[in-house]
């Protein structure tokens, strides 16, 4: 349907969405056309544009796709239905992505993080950061710490407690705050190995989690090279050679779309020389489940040490 947008409404363009919710443009279009949602309205140039009453059901949708329910079962729900979901998830004791529950010291870290996220300083949470990871250990940390605080922060961003510029200002001072640590941290040793080539695919933007995995590494005395997001496969083939890597380790987000990463890993697999391994972070469990050929799939950055013990055993 065509439409002249309401002046007075927000509309948000398929883009925008997708940044706002971390639900992908496939995803969107594939609900709209499987379950009849979101339903955006059309402007001028056929270009999709999203109210913000269905962006903030879409939020709530990821977080509980992110909880584990599939789409088919939720996106057609009403958002009283959902919000009802999201309470019972809330009440309930979910596992957090790295596996492990928190304990009530780590709710309690997190919380005041949170809390001081809202004071809008960046200074101070960047020192929160710092005299934490001092306290803890750089692995430790990420762990314990800023993967339960990332996962907390979508939860109050999904119900409204925090807004999505809160988000953003948090993942900006915790990505500066790993950049300095792991810049203070030891070299690797000359000849360390494994050596690891991290990047993203195209269309990846999400650079945290690559962020974080590439921190394990470093603290478990690998030798890595990070190529940032987004880099072609053709380009990660010819890094590999040039750093002689080991290990070539991508990353995937929630917004990613699980088939296009299979198709992808197992292009990049076909065009690596057969001595260099392919490990791909990803949170999704059709991914893991399916299996891509000759690749490794981690689900957590608490695997990287068992899979680095593993590839040296094996070296």
């Amino acid at each position: 349907m065509t439409v002249s947008p309401n002046a007075n409404q927000i509309m948000l363009n398929i883009t925008a969405v997708e940044r706002d919710t971390r639900i992908g443009k496939d995803a969107l279009r594939v609900w709209e056309r499987r379950y009849g949602f979101p339903q955006p309205v059309r402007d001028a140039n056929g270009e999709r544009l999203y109210p913000a009453d269905q962006v903030e059901k879409l939020r709530v949708i990821k977080r509980l796709l992110d909880a584990g329910h599939r789409p088919g079962r939720i996106v057609a729900l009403e958002l009283g239905e959902l919000h009802r979901m999201g309470e019972e998830l809330r009440d309930s004791d979910v596992p957090m992505s790295t596996g492990a529950k928190a304990s009530a010291h780590q709710t309690t870290e997190t919380r005041d993080i949170i809390d001081l996220l809202k004071t809008h300083d960046p200074a101070q949470i960047r020192r929160r950061f710092s005299q934490t990871i001092m306290r803890t250990g750089l692995a430790p940390f990420v762990l314990n710490v800023a993967l339960p605080l990332m996962h907390e922060i979508g939860e109050a961003w999904a119900s409204g407690e925090l807004h999505i510029f809160e988000e953003h200002l948090c993942s900006e001072v915790l990505e500066t705050s790993l950049r300095s640590a792991m810049a203070a941290a030891p070299e690797a040793a000359a000849g360390s190995r494994p050596r690891v080539l991290l990047s993203t695919f195209p269309g990846e933007s999400h650079s945290l989690g690559l962020l974080m995995a590439e921190v394990m590494f470093q603290v478990d005395g690998c030798a890595c090279m990070s190529l940032g997001a987004q880099t072609p496969l053709q380009d990660l083939v010819n890094a590999s050679r040039a750093h002689r890597a080991d290990i070539v380790a991508v990353s995937f987000s929630a917004a990613s779309n699980p088939g296009q990463a299979a198709e992808g890993l197992g292009e990049l697999r076909s065009l690596l020389d057969p001595d260099i391994e392919l490990w791909a972070g990803s949170p999704h469990t059709l991914l893991h489940r399916r299996g891509v050929p000759d690749v490794t799939l981690l689900a957590s950055l608490e695997q990287i040490p068992m899979e680095i013990q593993r590839w040296r055993a094996c070296h």
